[in-house]
């Protein structure tokens, strides 16, 4: 077996602050700010994370796609991000990329690869590194210093690029499933907007006014409590908290949401509110009207509600994604930040279409999402393998040829014409 060698990260790579920019030129301009929203330690890179940015910089505090940021501080420990890495990607080819403040860019003209780097920096060795080194009570922080004190042991070029390819093979088909799965969305999206909100199905039929507008005739105004049950959540003590698995699922707020269901990464031994599975899961504080799907029974805490409906699950998810703008009035309200009560989300006024259409859309767009469920439970075993994988292969335990025919990634394909929905699909 090829020896390993021991090595110092600093000697390897260094280490480059971000750039101070003005909080006044976020949300407009060509340039793409990164911030800490940028790095997760769930995915390669949000994009969520970067934001259009007015301003300008010198060189230095600007990257390129295959750049390796790390967060340099982390404000909860539910979400730890402290030194963790993520990878510029191809989206943002076309801008001129800023490093913010609260991120470190790395440096690297060595021949160990930034992809070797970056799941170098996701295993459990550094991870424990960055925490024995971490400052702050309230704030996690952490200094270059200690990113570049990093010392670990690592095989020659030829077998690192073989571990990087292996991991990075198990990403590009959870990255296939994510576009399979944003396509079909795609799909039941557009259908719920044609027949519920622009009606086309519905133009050589008699119309009438509402209070909401013109509607088909037959149909009426109503509120969200008429066709969904609405649980607030409630917060369990602090102290019961933990990540060892201990009672109960907990999901606290938006920052645990995924694509489409929650990371599961949180637990409570005092659990108090419930949503059950297959509930649509709405953020109702900082921000109002993010949403993702129960896939267990869970608790759920003040910052979200778990909207119910056991007959038509699927219309009432796109039901409530269409009313995000109705949402957005409530982010800038509350004595702090937006949010909005049970009273108010309860009287939400809709239009209520005639039960039959509802039915025939939860025909049609059910089994999209089971699809996209079934996509996900994939994407999330192979998440959990490579993470599994991950400290074997870059501690020499474990070997890529070992693995050969162990796990076969083969790639998936995005849906073709032949599987798309009519937007006319007939009633």
């Amino acid at each position: 077996m090829e020896e390993w060698k021991e090595y110092r990260l600093g000697d390897i790579i260094a280490i480059k602050s971000g750039f101070a920019y003005k909080g006044s030129m976020i949300g407009f301009g060509e340039n793409v700010l990164l911030g800490m929203g940028s790095v997760s330690f769930k995915e390669r890179f949000l994009l969520s994370g970067a934001r259009p940015y007015a301003g300008d910089c010198a060189d230095r505090y600007c990257a390129h796609v295959g750049d390796i940021v790390l967060a340099t501080r982390q404000q909860s420990d539910n979400l730890p991000i402290l030194g963790m890495p993520a990878i510029i990607p191809n989206e943002l080819s076309e801008k001129k990329i800023i490093i913010g403040a609260n991120l470190y860019r790395v440096d690297n003209e060595s021949d160990f690869s930034n992809e070797y780097i970056y799941w170098l920096l996701k295993t459990p060795l550094y991870v424990n590194h960055i925490r024995s080194c971490q400052s702050g009570t309230t704030v996690r922080m952490i200094t270059k210093a200690n990113i570049e004190d990093f010392r670990f042991k690592a095989p020659g070029r030829k077998e690192r690029d073989r571990i990087s390819h292996f991991l990075k093979s198990l990403d590009e088909k959870i990255e296939v499933n994510r576009r399979i799965n944003d396509n079909l969305e795609q799909q039941a999206q557009a259908l719920f907007k044609s027949w519920f909100v622009d009606f086309e199905p519905f133009r050589d039929q008699p119309f009438v006014e509402s209070e909401l507008g013109m509607i088909p005739q037959g149909w009426r105004v109503g509120t969200l409590s008429d066709l969904a049950n609405i649980t607030m959540g409630t917060s369990p003590s602090g102290t019961s908290y933990n990540v060892s698995g201990e009672g109960e699922v907990f999901y606290q707020g938006r920052a645990e949401f995924g694509y489409r269901f929650p990371h599961r990464n949180l637990f409570t031994t005092e659990p108090k509110r419930y949503a059950e599975e297959g509930n649509i899961l709405l953020s109702v504080r900082a921000p109002v009207g993010d949403v993702n799907i129960a896939n267990e029974r869970c608790c759920i805490g003040r910052g979200l509600a778990a909207i119910g409906s056991n007959n038509y699950p699927s219309y009432i998810l796109y039901l409530v994604k269409s009313l995000k703008s109705v949402f957005e009035q409530y982010n800038g309200e509350g004595t702090v930040f937006g949010s909005i009560n049970k009273k108010t989300l309860e009287g939400l006024r809709i239009i209520v279409p005639e039960i039959r259409y509802i039915e025939k859309f939860e025909e049609i767009a059910n089994p999209l999402d089971s699809q996209i469920r079934n996509k996900e439970e994939e994407s999330r075993r192979l998440a959990e393998l490579r993470d599994t994988l991950l400290p074997r292969l870059m501690s020499g335990e474990l070997s890529v040829d070992g693995l050969k025919g162990q796990f076969a990634v083969s790639p998936g394909r995005c849906p073709g014409s032949k599987e798309h929905v009519s937007n006319k699909t007939a009633l």
